[in-house]
């Protein structure tokens, strides 16, 4: 049975039920908007990414002459980045770095790129990672906009699991463990699609609003 306000001093009861509906409206656009923004920056990223990597496929043997040395000046830069872009979120500054980073990480990409395409179908294989990738972004933007269940309980989880990771990543470059580095590539995918799904139904449920 549902229990109706009830005043006594004879007045009307007041419902708030129209501000409410307006505060939902106002969240929905707002996180259209983040989304629509999101996904243009994301296009943009592609730019310096590309260039990275094909700097990275130039200069890979100076990196596969050093592999700690680069992998831990990426490794540095990366998290640095990620610092300055967290401080400078709500300004140019925060999508300059984020653009910097992006090229860093392509970069990087570069000499596994060299070494991917010199196998007999390493045309396919890069197509094959590209078009995985766009099915996982697609696939997990189309879970957050139409599940009814909240993700946001991940974000610790998330967070801890890659910093795990990281630790897992850096002991790899010393230790050289094949097996180690296939677990640590599947648990990359599988952390940061969650990561993805955990982000876009906060954007689209107005949890955030920044696109950086």
């Amino acid at each position: 049975m549902e229990l109706k306000p009830i005043r006594t001093d004879g007045e009307p009861v007041r419902r708030d039920f129209p501000y409410e509906a307006a505060a939902d409206v106002l969240a929905a656009e707002q996180g259209r908007k983040v989304l629509r923004n999101t996904y243009l920056l994301l296009a943009l990223t592609m730019v310096p990414t590309v260039i990275g990597a094909w700097i990275g496929m130039a200069t890979g043997a100076v990196i596969l002459a050093h592999p700690v040395a680069s992998t831990l000046i990426m490794l540095a830069g990366v998290i640095g980045l990620q610092f300055g872009i967290a401080a400078n979120r709500n300004s140019a500054v925060g999508v300059a770095l984020l653009l910097l980073m992006t090229g860093l990480l392509g970069w990087w990409l570069g000499p596994i790129l060299n070494f991917a395409l010199a196998l007999k179908n390493g045309v396919q294989l890069v197509g094959y990672a590209a078009v995985g990738t766009g099915v996982i972004f697609f696939a997990m933007g189309a879970i957050a906009a139409t599940t009814k269940r909240d993700f946001g309980f991940m974000g610790k989880f998330l967070f801890v699991g890659m910093i795990a990771l990281l630790v897992a990543m850096i002991a790899n470059i010393f230790l050289q463990i094949p097996a180690l580095a296939l677990t640590i590539s599947t648990l990359v995918v599988v952390v940061f699609s969650l990561f993805l799904l955990y982000d876009l139904q906060r954007i689209m449920r107005g949890g955030e609003s920044n696109y950086i």
